[in-house]
């Protein structure tokens, strides 16, 4: 009959006698999950759920949430790629940040005012609370439509639209979760290179697309490295997208540094021009 063996040390039993609380621990320690194991983040870090398929396409959309031209692109073009068979080719990547501003005390300040820093933080709850990209995307193509209808107050109505529970959003939101999510976007954001010039800004494979980004579909199939061609990027239809979108200049949202930028390059060209004549 086997028993258990039982490991004693003269020293351990002189301590614990003369030190029970010593024990209590050592009991506590052998028994228990480290404190480690114990705590987990309620809410999955930026990146979580991203894919690691290297034949993947990375599709990369900076974006801000009351942009009009971001929301024409996520509800009339990015719905389409979606909602199509092209989209197991692709590691879709949002970033609700866009031409936002981080001020003193880590404050955020959004182009487009108060609102729009709600629905940027918003969104980045949904992309964090639920990973799965038809379930986040679904949620913020609702916001984003009522956005592109000049609705956008009534963003709340999409949790019943879509039969989605609330309360996650609400506590990241209100934990202050919501914004650290838009702090970690901005460093994404600030950081691009080359830096992002205005939204929305669309980057296939690390790279930027700059204003032929309705042609995006293109840029995905010419990267895409895959063993077969999927249907999305046949020879016909691709080629029919080249001529009617290359070298077309798709509306943007310009950050406030670059309407600078811009306007210096033209007052710079009026007085380079009068000083010839």
């Amino acid at each position: 009959m086997g028993s258990r063996r039982r490991v004693s040390s003269p020293v351990l039993s002189l301590l614990f006698s003369h030190h029970p609380l010593l024990l209590l621990l050592f009991l506590i320690t052998a028994t228990c999950p480290t404190v480690a194991a114990l705590s987990s983040s309620n809410f999955p870090s930026v990146s979580a759920g991203a894919s690691e398929d290297k034949g993947k396409v990375a599709l990369d959309l900076y974006y801000e949430t009351l942009c009009p031209y971001c929301s024409n692109f996520i509800v009339n073009y990015l719905d389409k790629l979606v909602d199509s068979e092209l989209i197991s080719a692709v590691d879709l990547n949002l970033i609700p940040y866009g031409n936002a501003k981080i001020g003193s005390n880590a404050t955020i300040t959004c182009q487009h005012g108060p609102m729009e820093c709600l629905l940027n933080t918003i969104e980045a709850c949904a992309i964090s609370v639920w990973p799965d990209l038809n379930k986040h995307f679904s949620f913020i193509y609702c916001v984003e439509t009522l956005v592109y209808e000049h609705k956008y107050a009534e963003w709340e109505t999409c949790y019943d639209k879509l039969g989605l529970d609330a309360t996650p959003i609400t506590e990241c939101y209100t934990s202050g979760y919501g914004v650290e999510l838009e702090l970690q976007y901005a460093a994404e954001t600030n950081t691009l290179q080359p830096p992002h010039e205005y939204v929305p800004w669309v980057v296939v494979d690390g790279q930027p697309l700059y204003e032929d980004y309705e042609n995006f579909i293109s840029y995905i199939c010419e990267a895409y490295k895959g063993a077969s061609l999927p249907n999305a990027c046949s020879a016909l239809s691709l080629n029919t997208i080249q001529k009617k979108k290359r070298n077309t200049r798709a509306p943007v949202c310009y950050g406030e540094d670059a309407r600078k930028s811009f306007s210096s390059r033209i007052r710079s060209a009026i007085t380079s021009w009068l000083d010839q004549s």
